[in-house]
């Protein structure tokens, strides 16, 4: 397997001082972005390296390269995943605005019922929630994640990452998951959102139902 070096990307400073959620908390969460991105490139190496004998005694019960290939898709998600979650952080909250606001109200019936939805799937979930649009039926659903690389979902663009991990809002919040999911709705820069939105539908014209 060929190794391509991930770095950590840079995020605003924004992120460090917003409200509900500490800088403490920011800075302990990126560690651990930090972590996965370490993770990854070190599994790489070590794919890169398997002899032929770990590829003759690949098995689906245990095996080098089955244990090498599960942990290199969840240091994988952690990247993205983390990537998504902090570059939409350190904004204002409030609601987005045209034609993603717009596909929301069509997707959801209204912004307060999106919010309701997002909100309970993030209460359900183990790890993490991503609002994403799915090509196939040109809409926005929110998809619950127990883990970086679990229950994925293809053709669906992630949007919107809302990390319910402990160690996202323990520090602030205890166990009121609710109250933290809360902030991170006044912090989101519906901005990057909306750019990121207009990135996946702007070959449609207007609306988004692309064949």
């Amino acid at each position: 397997m060929k190794v391509i070096k991930v770095e950590a990307k840079k995020f605003s400073d924004k992120i460090l001082s917003m409200k509900g959620i500490s800088k403490k908390t920011v800075e302990e969460h990126l560690k651990l972005y930090q972590g996965y991105v370490n993770k990854y490139n070190e599994i790489q190496e070590k794919l890169s390296a398997l002899k032929d004998d770990d590829f003759v005694k690949a098995n689906q019960v245990f095996s080098t390269i089955r244990e090498l290939k599960v942990e290199l898709s969840f240091a994988w998600g952690g990247v993205i995943n983390h990537e998504i979650y902090f570059s939409h952080l350190g904004g204002k909250g409030g609601k987005p605005a045209d034609s993603l606001l717009k596909q929301i109200e069509k997707d959801f019936g209204s912004f307060e019922n999106y919010k309701k939805d997002m909100k309970a799937t993030a209460i359900s979930a183990r790890g993490w929630v991503w609002t994403g649009f799915n090509y196939r039926e040109g809409r926005l659903v929110n998809y619950l994640g127990d883990s970086q690389n679990t229950y994925s979902m293809w053709g669906v663009e992630p949007l919107v990452a809302l990390d319910t991990y402990e160690h996202a809002y323990f520090i602030d919040y205890g166990v009121n998951r609710g109250g933290y999911v809360d902030s991170f709705f006044e912090n989101l820069d519906w901005k990057v959102v909306e750019e990121n939105f207009q990135d996946i539908v702007g070959c449609c014209g207007e609306g988004c139902d692309c064949e």
